[in-house]
């Protein structure tokens, strides 16, 4: 901030100072912030109670007057489980690395799900809350993130659907399923990231909301969830790592089939999720202090 800025800034405070019958009351000044300065991570966690209120505003939103409520969340996966299982397992005859097709592809979907509905309600979040942006101050990535945090109640009910399953195909239970933590973990952060950059572009480009779900579509084909990794030749396995949602996919079935982890995957898509986080945030800060005026 320039000198004459920080003259201008003591001068209003001293005047709003002079004014107030309470000369002790503290004063809080709002001016927009720099693009390049990090979260401010305690301002955010000032207003948890408002992610709390957010997250179960956009739960309660999804299921209004729905016939069906909360299966939604768990019809989704099956039937793209069944419809896949039908072209792929059963007449395209694709390999599914010994894993009955259905548990293995339901396992590939059950976090594709959740990024794919946490990415869209995340990217149109901004402009469905401009009632909010216009009118209170407030972090603004408070309503993306919140997007993306009402998506884990429909992964943990999905989950649920995923554990009968594999009771119903025999598939032992190992302690390797721990490790489901830190992969949701980092679905979570990339889902976050990509849906924040997606907000944020929405706000100004309104052509992403049309754009985003064929976007999407793209991506899940890119991600092997209906087909295994050791389908694609060794030497195009490196390129399609470059997608981190492959570490995330293949983390999970290790992690549900007690196999060998892939830590290189592993660390490719938590090492991409971090980059796209921190770049999504710096453009998202720089944008944000347009919002309130073109949303």
């Amino acid at each position: 901030m320039s000198r004459n800025a920080n003259i201008i800034k003591e001068e209003i405070i001293n005047q709003l100072q002079n004014q107030s019958s309470l000369p002790d009351e503290p004063i809080v000044l709002i001016e927009a912030g720099n693009g390049w300065k990090p979260l401010n991570l305690e301002e955010f966690w000032q207003y948890r109670e408002l992610l709390y209120f957010l997250v179960w505003r956009d739960v309660k939103i999804r299921y209004k007057q729905t016939f069906l409520g909360v299966a939604w969340a768990v019809l989704q996966p099956v039937l793209a489980t069944a419809i896949f299982t039908i072209f792929f397992g059963r007449i395209a005859g694709i390999p599914s690395d010994g894993i009955p097709y259905p548990l293995f592809a339901f396992a590939g979907f059950l976090p594709w799900t959740f990024f794919s509905n946490a990415v869209t309600a995340s990217g149109n979040s901004l402009v469905g809350s401009s009632h909010l942006i216009t009118k209170v101050y407030f972090p603004r990535l408070v309503i993306p993130v919140a997007a993306v945090c009402a998506g884990l109640i429909d992964l943990l009910i999905a989950f649920g659907i995923l554990v009968l399953m594999m009771i119903w195909y025999g598939t032992g239970f190992s302690p390797q399923l721990l490790m489901l933590i830190p992969l949701v973990f980092l679905t979570f952060l990339l889902a976050v990231g990509v849906g924040i950059f997606m907000s944020a572009l929405n706000v100004k480009y309104r052509d992403i909301r049309f754009a985003l779900p064929f976007f999407i579509q793209i991506w899940m084909f890119a991600t092997p969830i209906v087909y295994p990794t050791s389908l694609v030749p060794e030497k195009w396995r490196l390129l399609l790592a470059i997608n981190p949602l492959v570490g995330v996919i293949e983390g999970f079935r290790s992690a549900l089939f007690g196999r060998e982890f892939d830590w290189r995957l592993i660390g490719i898509s938590f090492l991409a999720a971090v980059i796209i986080l921190a770049v999504s945030v710096v453009i998202f800060r720089r944008m944000e202090r347009e919002f309130a005026d073109i949303i």
